[in-house]
Formats: structure tokens, C-alpha cells, sequence
């Protein structure tokens, strides 16, 4: 019986090399055995090179005046033998290709599109490649509220936000308050519905209508989901942007923990310390409503506070709504005060003023600060 070692043999002898290398390489595709067919590619590349075919993956090997010819076929195979375990449905071994050229894109939309399987190894492969490895984070976190429930999530949550870029900090934000929304209503229709009927709708009714007028549903300290789940789920909620439909399910979450006894009112830090009643001023400035008088709240807070860290945190607070609604103005007013010093990652004084058409400001500040280089930009900026 004639083996694939005997064809290759043959081959090479009839034909050549190369023709051998390609007889391999056909072989391998057959068999669906791409993680050789990626060394069997590169010892194509190699042999056309007249480089050794010892360790065909290695670039050690390869002369500087080849490397960069060479290092680029080696991106394209890569590419091709993650391409090929995404075909088979092997997104563990295709994301081993597609994270070394730093290429999740293809992964990230398989993950997008998959289901979670039945089976628990495979399912935590899927979770470790879209969230701990990155490919897909918020997909990532959907697979984990559904395998390991709500309390598993955000803790996980809570790891992986600052890591998240602004857009999948949204994504994320936007989908656990979905999902707890969605489980307090069942809870609290369902206690509702044991009390009294409700009456028939075309709609389901809403959180604030099922509470609205049912002060019983919270005394003796009653409550109907895990307090600190909802204290979580409200502080995600800063992630939501103006126009997102969740900002208005989390409106509803908040005004629920208004309601809870006291002692589930877990304070926050400046200037959250009143945690419900503040989150409900900071997502109705979010949605357009009640901007004056939220913003006035938070202003007390920033005026009547005496430790200057806590000042800070307030009015960074404050700056990062108005920024985001777009009340650049204000948004300079504040900083100016209080935060034109400070240049860390999640806020640049500098950043602003460009923001604002105000390099002047910036250029002040830098000179207020001894930063000359900041102000030789500023200045130049300004021109």
C-alpha cells in the first residue's frame, strides 16, 4: 500500500522539492491538520529561500536582508491556518494565529456568533479567549452571566472595565443592566401578581410602574434582588452614553434602591456618598432631563467639601458629564478650578482646552505648573 511518505518520496524524486513540499502541504489540508499545514508553508518559504528547513516556524535562522520578506509570509500564513480552525469551528486554536500577528478581528466576530456548548471545558475555553484574553470582552462577559449567573459576572466586570476601551465600557455597561433589569421586574411582578392581579396589557408593565404606589413591596427591609448586585449594576451605569436605551432601565434601577431600607443604601465614594438619589441626578443629566438642578447638586457637593483629593474627585466627575453632554463650557469652568493640574489617563487638562478652542488656558496652566514644554506646545497650538 502506497503511503503519503512513499508519494512525497516519489514526488521529490520525479519533480523536484518543491513539488514535494506542495504534495505536503495538500496532504496536510486533507487531514485538517492546520497546524502543520502553517510549518509545512513556511518550509515552502524557506526552501525558495535556500534557508534551512530545521525549524521552518524559527526566524532565527534568516538573514537579515530576508527577514522582512520572510516575517511577512509569516503574517499571511498565520493568517491562512487561523482562517482554516475558524472554518473548522476550532476558535481556541485559531485564536493562538490570529493573537500572535495581533489580529482579533476575525476571532472577535466568530465569538460575536457562536453559541455557548454544552460541554464545561469547552464553554470556559470560549469565556477565557473572549474575556480574559481579550478577543471579545463583552461577549466574553455574555457568555459568563450565562454559564456562571450574575454574581461571577460582575465580579469579573468590575476586573475588566478599565481595561475596556470607551465603546466596549458602554457595550458591557449597557448589557448587565438589561439583564438585571430584566430579573427585578420578573421578581417584582411576581410578588405584585401574589398581592393582587394585575390587570391584562398589551405591554409588559415597567419597574417604576410595578413599585409606583406599593411602599409594602420594601418594608421590614424587604427587597427582590441582591442589594449589592444592584449597587453594582447603578455604578456600571456611568458607562452609559447619552441615546442609549438602557440609560432609562438603569433611571428605573436607581429610583428602585431609593426605595430600599437604609441599611442597603451602601454609600459611595465622592460624590456618591447619597448612592441612589446621586446616580439618579447623574443619568438624568445623561438623558437631557433635569440638567440645571443636577448640576447644582453636584455643585453644592464640590462647594461644601473641604478635602481637596475629594474635591478633585467631584469635579472630575462633573467635567466628564458636561463633556459628555457636550457643555464644554461648563466642563472649562470647572476644570479651570479644580483640575487644571492634574494629567492622568482617564483625564487631561491639556486635552480639554483643545476640546474648548482654549490653548490659552492650557498654555497658563503649564506656566502656573513650570512646564515649559507644555507651554512651548500650547503656545504653538495656539498659533
Amino acid at each position: 500500500m502506497t503511503t503519503a511518505f512513499d508519494r512525497i518520496a516519489e514526488l521529490k524524486s520525479s519533480t523536484g522539492p518543491q513539488a514535494a513540499i506542495d504534495l505536503l502541504i495538500q496532504t496536510l489540508r486533507e487531514e485538517k491538520n492546520y497546524h502543520r499545514v502553517f510549518d509545512a508553508l513556511l518550509m515552502k518559504k524557506k526552501n525558495e529561500l535556500g534557508l534551512p528547513l530545521l525549524r521552518p516556524t524559527s526566524l532565527d535562522d534568516v538573514p537579515a536582508d530576508q527577514r522582512a520578506d520572510f516575517e511577512k509570509y509569516y503574517v499571511d500564513c498565520a493568517r491562512e491556518a487561523g482562517s482554516l480552525f475558524l472554518k473548522n469551528n476550532q476558535l481556541g486554536e485559531a485564536w493562538v494565529y490570529f493573537r500572535t500577528i495581533q489580529e482579533p478581528e476575525p476571532v472577535a466576530e466568530a465569538l460575536e456568533a457562536a453559541t455557548l456548548p454544552d460541554d464545561y471545558e469547552k464553554s470556559q475555553e470560549l469565556i477565557n479567549i473572549a474575556l480574559y484574553e481579550g478577543a471579545n470582552p463583552v461577549r466574553g462577559l455574555q457568555f459568563l452571566l450565562q454559564s456562571n449567573g450574575t454574581c461571577n459576572t460582575i465580579t469579573a466586570m468590575d476586573q475588566a472595565l478599565q481595561g475596556l476601551d470607551a465603546k466596549n465600557r458602554q457595550k458591557a455597561a449597557a448589557m448587565i443592566v438589561r439583564h438585571l433589569y430584566a430579573e427585578l421586574v420578573m421578581t417584582v411582578k411576581s410578588e405584585v401578581e401574589r398581592r393582587m392581579p394585575i390587570p391584562p396589557s398589551a405591554k409588559e408593565p415597567t419597574l417604576r410602574e410595578l413599585i409606583m404606589g406599593r411602599e409594602w413591596l420594601f418594608q421590614e427591609g424587604n427587597y427582590h434582588v441582591d442589594v449589592s448586585h444592584l449597587n453594582s449594576v447603578v455604578r456600571f451605569a456611568r458607562f452609559l452614553e447619552p441615546g442609549m436605551p438602557e440609560l432609562e432601565l438603569a433611571v428605573q434601577l436607581a429610583e428602585y434602591g431609593c426605595h430600599l431600607d437604609t441599611q442597603f443604601q451602601y454609600p459611595g465614594e465622592a460624590p456618591f456618598e447619597d448612592f441612589y438619589p446621586s446616580h439618579l441626578h447623574l443619568l438624568n443629566v445623561l438623558l437631557g432631563r433635569n440638567v440645571d438642578e443636577a448640576l447644582a447638586y453636584f455643585q453644592q457637593k464640590l462647594d461644601a467639601e473641604p478635602d481637596e483629593p475629594d474635591q478633585q474627585m467631584i469635579a472630575y466627575v462633573m467635567v466628564d458629564l458636561l463633556v459628555r453632554c457636550e457643555l464644554i463650557d461648563q466642563a472649562m469652568e470647572i476644570a479651570s478650578q479644580h483640575l487644571r493640574f492634574l494629567d492622568e489617563p482617564t483625564f487631561s487638562f491639556a486635552e480639554l482646552c483643545i476640546k474648548a478652542g482654549k490653548p490659552e488656558v492650557w498654555a497658563e496652566a503649564s506656566r502656573a505648573k513650570g512646564d515649559l514644554v507644555a507651554f512651548t506646545a500650547a503656545i504653538v497650538q495656539n498659533s
